[in-house]
């Protein structure tokens, strides 16, 4: 493998779906932002991920939590929003030890007010005792970016001509929220949207943790839900990693599940990365796999942290996360890979001839 990636330095890349920016590029650019997004299509990632939550006024909007504002935004040090929030901020106590306290959520403010916010990385200062020195914990201020409405991303990966990954996520709110306002007219509004704008069912793999949004979308908008990928994170048992269980999922319409890499992955007794158990059974079933998330955990020096718990003892170095890659490609047979930084998958994909024939190898959007 070594070998073949090397001799693979230097020719032109083309875009690959296997490569799936995983909240764009956020490794470097603000999550869910225009930047990030932009720069994932630009190192080569064919699907681009926006998670998908609402506004107070029921716009949807690319945030990977409902509850994140606060951490992924510059909202508390704006005085007026940051009495709206959920708890407006409030500073530490360090002489205490009392950490700061602010939730701040997307139901909290309309999408005027929400497109008025700043992205930033997703890290704050729990013992800040001002709202700057809360969302810079770093020793610099981070970068900002652009936040979009779900509608706006559709229109900019339209252009960039990358395909979409929207995750519905769970909301903290209760639901209906305020009443009326439904977890099923909640999944029938991102779909929506898709159509609105012209997308095809095919260029979009919609995603949940919730098993119920998957049936409704295979029953209310099935050409988008035969696509739909379940996410799944549950700790392993000898129950939920059965054939048998794949294959009730598989005979309720689903095609495909979504797990983090320590999920997918197993040691057998020589130590070699091989498919877990979980992977055999739903590749068994019929299910295609989608892994995440490499390029999140930072250094593989000391074992990938909690993505990669399962392998833990194959990993001691950053070369190591081609090993994966590869093995989540060769041996797992997974259809995609998210990343923090999706010019690795990229390069992974276009070396191993992971890639269509042209530029746009999956997708036809005009």
């Amino acid at each position: 493998m070594k070998d073949q990636l090397l001799a693979c330095e230097g020719r032109p890349m083309r875009w690959a779906e296997f490569s799936i920016g995983h909240r764009g590029a956020p490794l470097r650019f603000p999550e869910h932002t225009l930047e990030s997004y932009t720069a994932a299509a630009r190192m080569g990632a064919g699907i681009v991920e926006c998670d998908v939550t609402f506004t107070k006024d029921r716009e949807l909007v690319c945030r990977h939590a409902q509850d994140d504002l606060h951490t992924t935004t510059n909202v508390v040090t704006i005085p007026e929003l940051n009495a709206k929030c959920t708890q407006p901020f409030v500073p530490a106590v360090p002489s205490e030890g009392k950490p700061a306290q602010a939730e701040c959520r997307t139901s909290d403010f309309t999408l005027a007010e929400f497109k008025s916010l700043q992205g930033k990385t997703d890290d704050v200062n729990p013992m800040a005792t001002t709202p700057d020195a809360y969302i810079n914990a770093g020793p610099r201020p981070s970068a900002r970016g652009t936040l979009l409405s779900h509608r706006e991303s559709i229109r900019l990966l339209k252009t960039l001509g990358v395909g979409f990954a929207p995750e519905l996520k769970t909301p903290v709110v209760a639901m209906p929220y305020e009443g009326d306002y439904t977890q099923e007219g909640f999944a029938r509004q991102m779909i929506a949207e898709y159509r609105s704008e012209g997308v095809p069912p095919e260029a979009v793999r919609p995603q949940s943790f919730r098993l119920a949004d998957i049936l409704f979308w295979l029953d209310q908008a099935n050409e988008f839900g035969q696509r739909a990928a379940l996410l799944n994170m549950d700790e392993p048992t000898p129950l939920n990693t059965s054939l048998i269980a794949m294959a009730k999922l598989k005979a309720l319409g689903v095609n495909a599940v979504a797990a983090p890499l320590w999920k997918l992955l197993a040691l057998d007794d020589q130590g070699h990365i091989v498919p877990s158990r979980y992977a055999r059974n739903a590749r068994m079933a019929g299910l295609a796999l989608i892994a995440w998330t490499v390029e999140r955990s930072g250094s593989l020096a000391g074992g990938g942290g909690w993505y990669y718990q399962s392998v833990a003892q194959a990993i001691n170095n950053d070369g190591d996360m081609f090993a994966v890659i590869d093995a989540l490609a060769r041996e797992v047979g997974v259809v995609g890979i998210f990343s923090d930084w999706p010019a690795t998958t990229t390069f992974y994909a276009n070396c191993t001839g992971l890639v269509g024939p042209s530029r746009r190898p999956f997708l036809n959007i005009e």
